[in-house]
């Protein structure tokens, strides 16, 4: 049995598109960057401490698949979660404007005896914003919850004015590399 170990929506309906039935664990993982912590590694971490605190959950179940996964957008070094108020988003979007910022999305699936994980890479360039649109967005409340304090599928993507790499990595689940990974446990064909 496959488990999805987060509550985001945007998750549960990218791992929704690959056509597998699945149960929800919340997961209450500290995400946390410690001092010197690469980004891809802290991303990679907090990923894998998500599916083992799922598997947890669910050790009874000896057929038990966990999915855990973390996505942060990364620029010069920073990283970039979850804004705490709406003048740290607008700190956030003013220092993404005209610039061009990575987002890590790294997905580990575990069970009782193997573990596998990949990492989605992704550039996107936001042309530059004005003080007006960045109110305008904030005013949506979109970016409430998001890395980045942006949900490319959202009204956001109108920042975008170049991505490469993983559109459902930005978003939080990248498929290309999930589909893998779940193919890798025989789960998906």
């Amino acid at each position: 049995m496959l488990y999805l170990a987060s509550q985001s929506p945007r998750r549960r309906d990218l791992l929704g598109q690959l056509g597998l039935s699945f149960g929800l664990l919340d997961v209450d993982v500290p995400e946390q960057r410690l001092p010197g912590e690469p980004p891809e590694t802290y991303v990679s971490r907090v990923a894998r401490e998500k599916a083992g605190a799922g598997l947890l959950a669910v050790v009874a179940n000896p057929s038990a698949v966990v999915l855990g996964a973390d996505t942060e957008v990364v620029l010069d070094d920073e990283v970039f979660g979850k804004p705490a108020d709406a003048d740290d988003a607008t700190r956030m979007l003013m220092r993404l404007s005209g610039r061009t910022h990575r987002v890590l999305s790294t997905v580990w699936l575990v069970s009782a005896g193997r573990e596998l994980h990949a990492t989605s890479v992704s550039e996107v360039s936001f042309e530059p914003l004005t003080d007006a649109r960045v109110a305008a967005y904030l005013a949506t409340g979109e970016w409430s919850g998001k890395a980045g304090a942006y949900a490319i599928q959202g009204r956001a993507g109108a920042f975008v004015s170049h991505l490469s790499g993983s559109f459902t990595g930005v978003m939080g689940l990248p498929l290309h590399e999930t589909a893998r990974l779940l193919r890798g446990f025989g789960l998906l064909d």
